[in-house]
């Protein structure tokens, strides 16, 4: 997986626009690239952290996004319940 940008021009202003992008085999052999998330218009910080993402998955390939986002739940309801007592 990697991010992809198409440029596009708007009232004289460039704005880049992401996807997450995965490589896949088809029955004929062939490689193409199949759009797995839209972005859309993120920041540099947020680049930054989809990328180290994307290392993640690419490391591990048994990691699953819901082990992710489980994790993300759990330290946020640890902060929440910090800051609500």
């Amino acid at each position: 997986m990697f991010l992809r940008f198409t440029i596009r021009k708007k009232n004289g202003k460039e704005h880049r626009y992401y996807s997450l992008v995965e490589n896949r085999r088809v029955s004929s052999g062939r490689v193409v690239q199949r759009p797995v998330l839209y972005l859309g218009e993120i920041n540099d910080s947020q680049q930054e952290a989809w990328r180290k993402t994307i290392e993640i998955f690419e490391e591990g390939k048994t990691v699953h996004p819901r082990s992710l986002y489980l994790e993300w739940c759990k330290d946020r309801s640890l902060r929440i319940k910090k800051f609500s007592s």
